[in-house]
């Protein structure tokens, strides 16, 4: 039998990503106070044992939750990285990344945004749920250096800062509004000029060599 929780296999619910969906929902919506197991029984008719008997406790099933989604999003992001014609083209397609996510997966782009990964995944995840979230880092930090050697044949520390400034810290701060306000239906979460102004600043950025290493 599968189960998502740790330690001897307990009965499985019918469908745990129905759970999963439901949470990520509630806590773009309604934030990690906004989430309880009787909540997401009522809005799933999941019974609260058996959400439980799947993933052990609410903790373990916000960290699943968050695991799946930012696991989406990098995979996303590497593909889209991957496809580029040149290094700067990847790191463009690298930052546009979350725009791209939202248009897929609107409540779970929302959430990643909103949400603080610490506040949300405390002291109480098991091991194997802890280390596979250090592996997600892992694979974000090769992601960056990879950047950075294709763009200036090395992953030194200021090469891979620049790249996290376009990567991580520009999409952050151009897509924040249009993340975390009102959703209109039919729009693209992120608008089109949106996208290219922040294209534009990437590729600013990356006119300008990394400092040199001291």
């Amino acid at each position: 039998m599968l189960c998502y929780c740790a330690g001897m296999a307990r009965p499985r619910i019918h469908d745990p990503e129905l759970v999963l969906d439901a949470a990520e929902r509630r806590l773009a919506e309604l934030g990690p106070d906004g989430v309880t197991i009787r909540g997401l029984s009522a809005v799933t008719g999941v019974s609260n044992g058996a959400i439980y008997h799947a993933f052990g406790s609410l903790p373990i099933l916000l960290g699943r939750v968050w695991l799946r989604a930012a696991t989406d999003f990098l995979d996303l992001q590497s593909a889209l990285a991957e496809r580029a014609g040149t290094a700067v083209d990847a790191v463009v397609a690298a930052a546009d990344a979350p725009a791209r996510f939202a248009l897929r997966r609107p409540a779970a782009a929302r959430m990643l945004m909103t949400v603080e990964r610490d506040r949300l995944l405390g002291p109480d995840l098991p091991d194997a749920l802890a280390d596979e979230l250090l592996a997600l880092d892992r694979r974000l930090l090769a992601l960056l250096s990879r950047l950075a050697r294709a763009l200036w044949d090395g992953a030194d520390a200021p090469s891979v800062a620049v790249v996290t400034l376009c990567v991580v810290d520009l999409p952050t701060a151009a897509f924040r509004r249009a993340l975390t306000g009102p959703a209109v239906d039919g729009a693209a979460p992120v608008d089109a000029d949106s996208r290219r102004r922040l294209e534009a600043a990437v590729r600013a950025v990356l006119t300008i060599p990394p400092p040199a290493k001291e």
